[in-house]
């Protein structure tokens, strides 16, 4: 490994991120971040971003990120100068592995796999947050790694031409802000918020920029004014304190503008103030929220103890509204320096503490690891990638309710939910066989929204199974994802039910079907695919006894009637018998010649080809295509042997040829190949034979052409069927 020296720019910027390690984190490996930062920057010391910058600035920003905002350690940091070596440079994992560590690769890589998550192909898609699932279990530095790397992307996306700009903003939106909700990472995700709004929605966003900055003065003086009496009491009590307006954001500013329908003047006017406190007892934001409520008259419908139940992501606080000064309302929120830390920075806080050996936390850092475990698992079993990711996004950033089973246990789920989906919380199988529930008591339908602190009672049935009508009012993706996975099941069964029932039938009426018959069976009678036909049989929507005996009755018929008519031909043996059948002379040098002729089987010839004719011994003129390879091949003396030979004119204005093809099987692609022979290119088609194995078609079509360029013209067009990747003459 080459490393290029550094220049007095970069050695700066190298001394100022070991300064900022050394200052955050609680050990500092210089060696390793020395070493990571040498080498990512002659790594891309030849590339440029698109603010024409070095494009080195980016890792070492995202690097940054994580010593100066997340606090997390000197190996993410090692990780962060590397994020994009494997992606953007011909460095692979083992070499990576290798120089710094297999903890530091695997990191990378991890960064590296998930970079182009929810692309738009499904497939894709699905795989590529399984990929990000995988990767968190392993290791929760992985999705941090991200965030600081979209973070960064996202403060830099002005340089970006507009059409990237919405692209970017908008996965940001839905995808990075609500994990970064899901982990606790709050200042994080409000800024990714504000980022996202300000490039989708810029009209809106500058008008509440300027309406904010207008009032700041105002505000800042009432929220001094709120605050005073509460700092000199808390100071009186003895305690230590930080107390401070809370900031409001514009994107949060908005939505509440919209979901509640009101101006900006009316939302803005909801001050909020924090008091952090510099002391271990939870018990003291108790003490505190009484003080406040002694000088404030409290309003108790908006009273939230999210110390005594932390939310899912280990959020934890006092949330209350007061009547301020002029009868204003004030949002006050009462926390520890420890709860706080956790509520911006999240799991990057519980990594944190973990690693200081703090095991009060680790629990909630062990729920989070289930969580992702869960997801994982659901990801791996679905069935339907893009239903799955949708489910997700929409999980990922509802409000929670708190609900208690009849023996006073916990259950936090989302805002919305019914007694399904807390069924399915308590056990797949209490789920499944959910027959009813009472909601404090009271007996409830099964669709009934739940409040919350509700006590709810779920009623069950061996002889319940999961409704088709449960999936669209449950909200919980674990719910919605085991009634389908049941549903499937379900169908799967009934369909091989049904497959097993027809082929039983078809082999005691001695029939047979082709794979291309069968799938134009199915459309015949409507189904989108054999599935879907198989599963009418097995539910008993179709008499498939009934439709084959009639269908026994229209083969007998249709071969009565064409018993006299000249066979389909699906060889090419019969296809060349019948090609040649109606010529009974050749034109040889120029004249009509009733010689005794033969084909060679070599080539093929039928009429239309370019012809050449061999005489033999004993057997007249055979007669060969003159491109045939043993014409071509044929020494001195055997060419004295040849003679001109052409295909009589006027015997007939058309003659028939074949075409193979082949290429990936779809529903309607024998039509399409059928309209553009004979509706695109106005032919008349003599036969044709199909068949399909694995979703591949084989296949041949006997045509009538005028000559070889009609039919070099048909082929042609035939290449350019959706589907069909090989057409070619019909020959051996």
């Amino acid at each position: 490994m080459s490393i290029s020296l550094l220049n007095e720019p970069a050695e700066q910027n190298l001394n100022r991120l070991l300064e900022t390690c050394h200052r955050n984190l609680k050990t500092v490996d210089d060696g390793l971040i020395r070493k990571a930062f040498q080498f990512s920057y002659t790594a891309h010391q030849n590339i440029q971003r698109a603010s024409g910058e070095p494009y080195f600035i980016h890792p070492l920003a995202v690097a940054t990120i994580l010593a100066e905002e997340l606090i997390l350690d000197d190996i993410s940091v090692a990780a962060a100068l590397l994020h994009d070596i494997i992606e953007d440079t011909d460095y692979e994992f083992d070499f990576l592995k290798k120089e710094f560590g297999v903890t530091v690769a695997n990191l990378v890589d991890g960064a590296t796999k998930i970079t182009d998550m929810f692309k738009s192909h499904e497939v894709t898609e699905a795989e590529s947050f399984r990929k990000l699932m995988l990767f968190m279990i392993k290791d929760i530095r992985v999705i941090l790694v991200k965030f600081a790397d979209r973070l960064h992307n996202m403060r830099t996306l002005q340089f970006l031409p507009h059409p990237k700009q919405v692209k970017i903003a908008t996965e940001t939106l839905d995808i990075y802000a609500p994990l970064a909700h899901r982990f606790g990472l709050w200042q994080i995700k409000w800024e990714l918020e504000d980022l996202s709004f300000k490039y989708l929605n810029p009209e809106s966003y500058e008008d509440i920029f300027r309406k904010v900055n207008a009032r700041r003065e105002e505000r800042e003086g009432y929220i001094g004014q709120f605050t005073n009496p509460i700092a000199e009491r808390l100071t009186a009590a003895g305690f230590h304190f930080e107390l401070s307006g809370r900031p409001k954001h514009f994107y949060s500013i908005y939505n509440k503008m919209v979901n509640r329908g009101k101006p900006f003047e009316e939302i803005y006017d909801l001050f909020a103030v924090r008091i952090i406190l510099d002391t271990q007892q939870a018990y003291d934001c108790f003490t505190v929220y009484g003080i406040v409520s002694d000088i404030y008259f409290p309003v108790p419908v908006r009273f939230k103890d999210y110390i005594s139940v932390p939310k899912h992501n280990g959020y934890q606080s006092i949330h209350t509204t007061v009547v301020g000064p002029e009868g204003k309302l004030v949002e006050v929120q009462i926390r520890t320096r420890k709860m706080h830390e956790i509520a911006e920075k999240g799991v990057a806080a519980h990594w944190s503490y973990k690693e200081a050996g703090e095991s009060v936390v680790n629990k909630q850092s062990d729920e989070w690891i289930s969580w992702v475990r869960e997801i994982f698992d659901q990801a791996d079993s679905s069935e339907n990638p893009n239903q799955f990711i949708e489910d997700f996004k929409l999980n990922l950033f509802q409000d929670e309710i708190f609900i208690f089973t009849p023996k006073g246990d916990l259950k936090i789920l989302p805002k919305g939910s019914t007694p399904v989906d807390f069924a399915y919380e308590i056990h797949t199988n209490v789920g499944n066989h959910c027959i009813g529930a009472k909601i404090n008591g009271k007996i409830v339908p099964l669709n009934t929204r739940i409040d919350n602190g509700n006590q709810v009672e779920i009623i069950t049935s061996k002889n319940q199974k999961p409704n088709p009508d449960w999936e669209k009012f449950v909200v919980t993706h674990k719910a919605k994802s085991k009634i389908r996975a049941f549903l499937n099941e379900e169908k799967r069964k009934i369909t091989e039910l049904g497959r097993e029932m027809w082929e039983k039938r078809v082999k005691k009426l001695k029939l047979k079907f082709t794979d291309l018959e069968l799938n134009k069976l199915t459309q015949d009678l409507k189904y989108s695919n054999q599935s879907a036909f198989f599963y009418a049989i097995g539910f008993g929507l179709f008499n498939h006894e009934d439709y084959l005996e009639k269908y026994i009755i229209r083969q007998t018929a249709k071969k009565e009637q064409k018993a006299d008519e000249k066979p389909e031909f699906g060889t090419f043996e019969e296809f060349v018998k019948t090609s040649r059948s109606g010529q009974k002379t050749l034109v040889v040098e120029g004249k009509n010649a009733n010689i005794q002729m033969n084909y060679a089987k070599c080539c093929n010839p039928v009429p239309g080809d370019e012809i050449v004719g061999y005489v033999t011994i004993g057997e007249g003129i055979k007669v060969h295509r003159k491109n045939c390879r043993n014409i071509v091949n044929y020494s001195n003396s055997e060419v004295l042997r040849l003679v001109d030979v052409d295909w009589p004119k006027g015997a007939h204005e058309d003659f028939m040829a074949g075409i193979r093809l082949s290429g990936e099987d779809r529903k309607g692609l024998v039509s399409d190949i059928t309209n553009v022979i004979s509706k695109t290119m106005n032919t008349n088609i003599r036969g044709l034979n199909f068949n399909t194995k694995d979703g591949i078609f084989d296949g041949s079509i006997i045509v009538f052409v005028n000559d070889v360029d009609h039919l070099l013209r048909i082929i042609d067009r035939m290449k350019r069927i959706e589907g069909v990747k090989s057409v070619a003459r019909l020959e051996e």
